[in-house]
């Protein structure tokens, strides 16, 4: 039986179909096995000046993302609206270069938030956030030059020992403003101007030295207060028996008296 021209056999069909739909299966499982690296929504990687980069810039993130790869050297996290950063928050990530993590609302950084970030990390951007007050810990064995500008400071003796921790970064000394103080005067003007002509920790120390003689003054006073009150006392209820004494028969009184003069002596 002759086949006609251009057409082929229904088994020979069915059997590219069979092989078509064996390839598509194997290429849907091994899409399962090895899915595609899945970013945040706004995050991705790429490569600038020879250095591996990985961008979530304005990606309205309200975390550190997760599965940052490892081999990233400059990470941009700026205009999100990151509120802290908890400890070991880059951990993963050794070969970091430059952190950019400006523009978010971070208020609160927990120790270790930089730990792994000692070695290779030399630029850390940290301006217009929600920082008040940071402990000098938090930047501990950091080599980066670090960005602290346009943060609503706290200016006290903390934020004295984080400036001389750290090194800032070139031209961001003068964005390091006074938005609260103990003194009012302060509000406004630049922190390094004024630990120029003030030592915060010193003022503090001061302070610290005369709430206590202040305490101890009042304690001393309320003793020597209950040891006068206590005597008067003490000697108006003798007066008192005295005079009973002298209203007694004479034997009697003698008697008194002299139980009286031997307990007092």
């Amino acid at each position: 039986m002759t086949v006609a021209r251009g057409l082929l056999p229904r088994p020979m069909t069915m059997g590219l179909l069979l092989q078509g739909l064996f390839l598509l299966l194997l290429l849907f499982l091994g899409s399962c096995l090895h899915p595609a690296a899945a970013f945040p929504k706004g995050c991705y990687p790429s490569e600038e000046e020879g250095l591996k980069t990985f961008r979530c810039s304005n990606a309205q993130l309200t975390e550190v993302p997760r599965d940052i790869p490892n081999d990233t050297n400059k990470l941009y996290l700026d205009f999100n609206q990151i509120p802290f950063l908890p400890r070991d928050a880059f951990r993963d990530l050794p070969l970091l270069l430059e952190l950019d993590l400006s523009h978010n609302a971070i208020a609160r950084i927990e120790s270790g938030a930089f730990q792994g970030l000692a070695e290779h990390l030399h630029s850390l951007d940290l301006s217009s956030n929600r920082l008040v007050s940071v402990s000098k810990d938090t930047f501990s064995n950091l080599k980066a030059k670090v960005n602290l500008s346009n943060n609503p400071w706290l200016c006290d003796c903390r934020l004295q020992e984080l400036i001389r921790a750290v090194e800032l970064a070139a031209d961001s000394s003068g964005g390091i403003v006074c938005d609260s103080s103990t003194q009012e005067e302060h509000i406004g003007k630049a922190f390094l101007q004024l630990i120029s002509d003030t030592d915060f920790c010193n003022v503090y120390k001061k302070t610290t030295d005369i709430a206590m003689l202040v305490t101890m003054f009042g304690w001393f006073a309320m003793v020597i207060s209950y040891l006068v009150y206590y005597v008067r006392q003490n000697q108006e209820d003798a007066r008192r028996h005295l005079e009973y004494l002298k209203s007694l028969p004479s034997k009697q009184r003698r008697s008194e008296e002299s139980s009286t003069i031997s307990t007092v002596v």
